[in-house]
């Protein structure tokens, strides 16, 4: 460990670079310690965070309630696997069906594991609740998905880097334009064997495409017209990041997902990770309701570390901060700062030439075709300059705080990008 302790930046990019197989391109900047919005390199250097590890890390980096709650657990019990009960696993599932209001969850580890169960589930119900025949269930997806890299996800994904070399592809699958309801309605009309919609309430990785308002409501209504169940990925968008708990809850000011709320279009499943564990320790998890979710018979679909005690402990001490602390609020606040910080900065830009978003999930799309390297080098003057941030699909930069950030941080955050965005002038 003293050895590691004195290795530079340098020294332990080269090691990634000898070691690891290169399945990323990582700014280069090698973290070592991170407390709530800050972020420190091995040479101490301290940083805003504005990517919260893919809006993992919502309740801001190493939370005491819940690295506290992580730490209690791992002393205490760890891992059964699902062959025996524990005694976190009931009180957690308890709590969390609670909390968004679903009847039965299905706990797993991983973002893409929990898109793959709620396809298993998605096709179960069709054959033996909505009665399609037996390997003819369609699944409709969004052109410019992001949901995850396993073999069934890429094959209806237009990445062509995600998807090149890795065929066979899975079939079953139908595309249609992001944000387009007639679209959707066409495919529905004409395809008797549709199971579900899955869809991202907002594209994150995309470049934080975010549909008409009335998007999501449209979606529910069609999907409940043609008995096909709505699956919302809200691995990025959930847990307050946009300035609700979900991003299906729209402009609703409630706290806990509210079947009252006229702007609330509640999904038939719920998919949900990353800031569903602050980021400390790999959690995801699949809502609904009995009439979907009792399809799933013992032995049809598990994981040995899906529900292990450690990850209940850890998820329901993340869900309470998000409660304790209002981030929902915190996030609708300072994103309409930040997004309005920007618009006046960007009414007179040459280098940038769009600010979207919700909550604090916000993107800035740069003057410059998607093939150029002018969003990466903003975004290294943006560490020289002690904030971090990350392109996406070449011209975009993603920005996406932890969402315990104050107003004075937010503010002083802008000047960073404001002012470096200005060096880039055209």
């Amino acid at each position: 460990m003293a050895v590691l302790d004195k290795r530079t930046s340098q020294e332990i990019i080269n090691l990634e670079n000898k070691y690891g197989a290169h399945n990323y391109h990582p700014l280069p900047v090698v973290l070592s310690k991170g407390d709530g919005v800050y972020v420190w390199d091995v040479e101490g250097k301290k940083y805003y965070d504005f990517l919260s590890a893919y809006s993992a890390v919502n309740q801001g980096h190493c939370h005491p309630k819940i690295v506290g709650a992580m730490t209690k657990q791992a002393e205490t019990l760890t891992l059964t696997s699902r062959a025996f009960f524990n005694d976190q696993l009931g009180p957690y599932e308890e709590y969390l069906t609670s909390y968004f209001g679903f009847d039965k969850v299905l706990p797993m580890n991983t973002g893409a594991e929990a898109v793959e169960t709620a396809l298993k589930i998605c096709r179960k119900w069709a054959y033996e609740v909505k009665g399609i025949p037996e390997n003819q269930a369609l699944i409709i997806v969004a052109d410019g998905n992001f949901h995850g890299r396993t073999t069934t996800i890429i094959s209806f994904s237009n990445d062509t880097n995600a998807r090149k070399n890795f065929g066979p592809y899975t079939d079953g699958f139908i595309s249609i334009p992001y944000d387009n309801i007639e679209a959707l309605e066409e495919v529905l009309k004409n395809n008797s064997n549709v199971a579900g919609f899955l869809v991202e309430p907002i594209q994150g990785e995309a470049g934080v495409y975010t549909p008409a308002n009335d998007y999501m409501m449209k979606v529910k209504n069609l999907c409940n017209q043609h008995n096909v169940l709505f699956m919302a990925d809200e691995i990025q968008t959930g847990i307050a990041r946009t300035g609700s708990l979900l991003a299906v809850c729209g402009d609703c000011n409630c706290q806990n997902a509210c079947e009252r709320q006229e702007t609330y279009a509640r999904p038939d499943m719920l998919i949900l990770g990353k800031a569903i564990s602050g980021g400390v320790y790999p959690v995801s998890a699949v809502l609904a309701d009995d009439a979907i979710m009792n399809v799933i018979k013992p032995g049809q679909h598990g994981s040995t570390f899906g529900g292990n005690p450690v990850a209940a402990a850890v998820a329901i001490a993340a869900l309470d901060v998000v409660n304790d602390e209002n981030l929902a609020q915190n996030a609708r606040k300072l994103g309409k700062m930040f997004r309005e910080k920007m618009q006046d900065f960007i009414s007179t830009s040459t280098i940038a030439t769009l600010v979207r978003g919700k909550g604090l999930l916000n993107a800035v799309v740069i003057n410059d075709t998607e093939d150029s390297d002018t969003a990466w080098n903003i975004c290294m003057r943006l560490r020289d300059n002690g904030l971090l941030a990350k392109p996406t699909h070449g011209n975009i930069i993603r920005f996406a705080p932890p969402l315990v950030m104050n107003e004075e941080q937010l503010l002083d955050c802008t000047r960073i990008i404001i002012d470096t965005l200005k060096e880039f002038e055209k």
